[in-house]
């Protein structure tokens, strides 16, 4: 039986940002696939109507929705559009962040206040606008994915980033906890080496790409890079009744990394 068969699913961030399998994209696609109606919700237009296509093209129900969460009154307009497309809302899959490099002394603080304005307060937004229906129903599961780098050193020096999924992971405990009696799951998952478009954006940048590759592939215990499929199946497990009794955690999906 399909695992959200007659579930509603809001992914945030269910486009790419170029062709390929971001995990955003592979979370919608994999939600679909398992019965679910799926609000695919991104900033880009194109990105969003991409996703809904393949998902339509397998003969299952997916809507955009055009948003940028990091402004007042989207996430709550967001709301609105899943509830009257679907008539309530079983999942909050929220799966959008942004980086910039530079270590604490090369921050700039228009920047540091950009990057928790979308991986952390558009989260909380979302987080505080699917709280009502859910209540109403006495049942719901969030899945906020945040990164391997908020608990393990990298190579990279992205604070902010790595602060700000840090914080996202607390504030998923916290949800957790406050709402575990009303029937309200929130775990988080943390992605480690992906290969997806949005890391060759934001770490391959001009340099060769095979090269950079086989770098992060060698960090791996595994040996390679992870897939974005292999992200959206622990946040599918997580946010799925197979995982009824699981709230607050923060799953590595790593290779092996944090052993």
């Amino acid at each position: 039986m399909a695992r959200f068969a007659g579930k509603a699913v809001v992914v945030v961030g269910a486009g790419s940002v170029a062709e390929g399998w971001g995990n955003g994209k592979a979370a919608a696609v994999a939600y679909a696939r398992e019965g679910g109606r799926v609000l695919c919700v991104d900033r880009a237009a194109t990105a969003a109507a991409a996703t809904c296509a393949l998902i339509a093209a397998e003969g299952h129900s997916a809507v955009p929705f055009v948003s940028d969460l990091t402004t007042p009154g989207a996430a709550e307009a967001m709301v609105e559009a899943a509830e009257a497309a679907f008539g309530r809302i079983d999942v909050l899959h929220f799966n959008i962040g942004i980086s910039t490099p530079g270590g604490v002394g090369a921050l700039d603080w228009d920047e540091w206040d950009r990057v928790f304005n979308t991986n952390v307060k558009a989260a909380a937004r979302a987080a505080q606008a699917v709280l009502p229906p859910m209540l109403r129903q006495g049942k719901g599961a969030m899945v906020f994915i945040s990164s391997l780098a908020s608990v393990h050193d990298s190579p990279y020096a992205y604070t902010s980033y790595e602060a700000s999924k840090a914080a996202l992971n607390r504030m998923s405990r916290s949800i957790a906890v406050q709402y575990a009696a009303a029937g309200i799951r929130c775990n988080t998952v943390l992605p480690g080496v992906i290969d997806t478009p949005h890391a060759a954006a934001y770490v391959t940048g001009t340099v060769d790409h095979a090269d950079t590759a086989r770098r992060r592939a060698a960090m791996v215990p595994m040996q390679r890079q992870g897939t974005a499929w292999e992200v959206a199946e622990a946040a599918l497990f997580l946010a799925s009744d197979a995982a009824s009794f699981i709230t607050g955690v923060a799953l590595p999906v790593d290779g092996g990394m944090c052993g």
